[in-house]
């Protein structure tokens, strides 16, 4: 099991069908839930709370397109190359990830464990026009119903749930034959501990105290053996820095503090 913090809800049962007829823990953190409750309000505040998360966006978009472009033999160039794909976003907070998909084409449904989370992100998608189904649940709720997806998303939200070996399985069953996963966090490394908890919350003060604990960072290798033990692989790796000279983030091979991985079917 990949370390994580273990679940104290029982665990709950599916319907008997191929996809969901074993029992699957609950993946939801309540003390997380009230975090983010209290800052749902700043999802969209691009120097609010959630500020990182903006200046990180434009990396994770083109990173998610291109290699879904490539996955799928698609025009990573044309507008819409996602049309006709079914994405889940998996924690998907107030719609920062989940919006942009929609506008490249793909039919998305955003999921939350955090209500106020869904509702600041259902109205910012009605007023810009998105299309975008939005629902108050876990990952292992749609495992329950039989739902699958051509492309899963698990950014930034790994080392918040309540049990990281139950959520990686309920990613890994929401993923269709052929499809293409995205997981996306931090590594439990000293660096990471210096930048993400010290610098970020206590020095640049860009999210409020409290935010991670670093003691539910993954190191890749621990990522790569939860995901294997569900017949799941990593087929690439990327760290992702920040440039405090030019306020940017970029790809680069530091796995040290963030990374994503494309995760496929063994």
């Amino acid at each position: 099991m990949v370390p994580g913090l273990a679940s104290s809800v029982p665990p709950t049962a599916g319907p008997d069908d191929e996809n969901s007829g074993k029992f699957i823990k609950t993946t939801i953190d309540r003390s997380e839930i009230e975090k983010f409750a209290a800052m749902a309000e700043a999802w969209w505040d691009p120097i609010g709370k959630f500020r990182p998360l903006h200046r990180l966006n434009p990396v994770r978009i083109n990173f998610i397109r291109d290699r879904v472009s490539a996955h799928f033999g698609r025009d990573a160039a044309d507008p819409s190359p996602l049309t006709g794909l079914t994405l889940i976003d998996i924690g998907c907070g107030g719609g920062l990830l989940t919006e942009p998909m929609a506008r490249l084409g793909a039919q998305v449904t955003g999921v939350d464990a955090t209500p106020r989370n869904v509702e600041v992100a259902r109205l910012h998608a009605e007023q810009g026009g998105v299309k975008a189904v939005y629902l108050n649940c876990a990952a292992e709720d749609l495992v329950a119903q039989g739902q699958r997806f051509d492309i899963v998303l698990a950014m930034e939200i790994i080392e918040h749930v309540a049990d990281v070996d139950a959520f990686l399985e309920a990613c890994g069953r929401l993923l269709k034959p052929g499809g293409i996963m995205f997981i996306a966090t931090m590594s439990r490394t000293i660096k990471s501990y210096a930048m993400a908890i010290i610098g970020a919350e206590y020095v640049m003060r860009w999210l409020p105290k409290g935010t991670h604990e670093w003691n539910r960072f993954i190191r890749p290798s621990e990522m790569a053996r939860g995901l294997r033990h569900h017949g799941l692989a990593i087929a690439e790796l990327t760290g992702v820095s920040y440039n405090p000279f030019k306020d940017t983030f970029h790809l680069s091979r530091d796995l040290d503090v963030n990374y994503m991985a494309v995760v496929k079917p063994q």
